[in-house]
């Protein structure tokens, strides 16, 4: 069973050091969201989310829209279980494949195949599961006998190809995607794109944020608008297309 639910959902971020009203000048507007004190000598506290309700069920592909900011990342951050509800709750059941940070969880200073098993480790992957997989990974990646050398020898590039390589090797039930992931030239844009349709036709809830508003309608069966951390509530693409998108 796959399943995201949540409701009233709250997410408040403190900010130490600041003082209220000048911080509130420069970031109402901005980076959105209600911004008060809990306290005297309590830090100022910028509310990223504010309410939110949501409910997901096999099926579902939803798209995040709104400008930096707005709140898609700490959403889909606190569907991965990086973040805990400050108000409200949120019930998720089944495995998560979180494509938000690839890169998380590599160490520079090891090999790339040693890598593979650190970066496999974070994502819940056993050891036996590891080693099944670090064939058909090392394959994927291209990189051959620069598996070997510590990832600090690596281009920007190959660490990007290492990284897609591992982090879209798991099966799961909910993939949570911030942005649509592009790496190395384009034979492997092409294998990278062809792995992640099939990664996302196989997860049972896709939850995608995006600029890229073709991309959103193109994958996604409903839409959420955040604008400072409120939502727009779950919309069809109908009602998607009557939005006014212009100050999202």
């Amino acid at each position: 069973m796959a399943l995201v639910d949540i409701r009233d959902l709250t997410i408040r971020f403190p900010v130490y050091g600041a003082d209220q009203r000048s911080l509130k000048r420069q970031i109402t507007g901005v980076v959105g969201g209600a911004i008060g004190r809990a306290g005297p000598a309590a830090p100022t506290l910028v509310e990223a989310l504010h309410k939110l309700n949501l409910t997901l069920t096999p099926g579902d592909r939803l798209g995040l829209i709104g400008h930096n900011g707005a709140g898609k990342s700490t959403l889909l951050r606190t569907i991965a279980g990086v973040y805990a509800p400050d108000e409200g709750s949120i019930l998720v059941e089944g495995k998560i494949a979180s494509l938000l940070d690839p890169a998380l969880g590599m160490d520079p200073f090891v090999t790339g195949l040693e890598n593979i098993r650190l970066r496999g480790l974070l994502m819940g992957l056993t050891n036996h599961q590891i080693k099944e997989r670090t064939e058909q990974i090392a394959e994927f990646t291209d990189l051959g006998p620069f598996l070997g050398l510590p990832i600090k020898t690596y281009s920007a590039g190959m660490i990007g190809r290492l990284a897609f390589a591992v982090s879209t090797s798991v099966d799961a039930d909910i993939l949570l995607m911030d942005e649509w992931m592009g790496v190395g030239d384009a034979n492997f844009r092409l294998q990278a794109h062809n792995r992640l349709m099939g990664l996302f036709a196989s997860s049972k809830i896709v939850v995608l944020a995006s600029h890229d508003m073709t991309l959103i309608r193109d994958l996604c069966n409903k839409f959420i608008v955040l604008r400072s951390g409120r939502s727009s509530g779950v919309l069809t693409a109908d009602e998607l297309d009557r939005l006014d998108l212009s100050q999202s």
